[in-house]
């Protein structure tokens, strides 16, 4: 006698789109800043929503706010905070330096991303920090961007002092 074995169809497994968003940051007011944090905005989601293997998750800016200090950054702590939810996979940020100017905070938000598996791919620097050599390379270029940021406020605390001690500022 012949055996007749039935055949369940099944669902092809589509694989996951991976959730990807932006953050974006811009330190000081002009205008000419403001078309750049817009001109990110842009540019970011559009680059995620034509990639038909992403899910776009969103663009986190943070607007006239220092590099120095993430705590301080309302957008980027949300951004973070998703992240540990589940709701991202990838993070794309045009350079180390609008991420963060200080390398501990850097280092320790790069770290924790990774252990809970979100990756953070830096365009200019052309870094992914899943990647075996990412974390020297972002402590560099981290490291560089802290000592830039670092710079500036010593020129701009030197002007200050110049501009007072000729009498041509008041403190306020």
């Amino acid at each position: 006698m012949r055996k007749i074995i039935k055949i369940e169809p099944t669902e092809p497994v589509l694989p996951r789109r991976k959730r990807v968003a932006a953050y974006a940051r811009v330190s000081m007011e002009c205008e000419r800043l403001m078309h750049s944090m817009s001109a990110q905005i842009s540019y970011y989601s559009e680059l995620i929503q034509k990639n038909p293997e992403w899910e776009y998750a969103g663009v986190y800016a943070d607007n006239f706010i220092s590099g120095t200090e993430t705590k301080k950054r309302q957008e980027f702590q949300r951004m973070i905070s998703d992240c540990e939810k589940g709701l991202i996979d990838i993070i794309l940020c045009k350079s180390i330096s609008r991420f963060a100017r200080n390398t501990v905070d850097l280092l320790e938000t790069i770290r924790h991303l990774k252990d809970i598996g979100v990756e953070v791919r830096f365009e200019k620097e052309n870094i992914n920090s899943l990647e075996e050599d990412s974390e020297l390379r972002i402590t560099l270029s981290g490291a560089f961007a802290q000592s830039e940021s670092e710079s500036i406020s010593a020129n701009v605390t030197w002007g200050k002092r110049r501009a007072m001690e000729s009498g041509k500022a008041t403190i306020q």
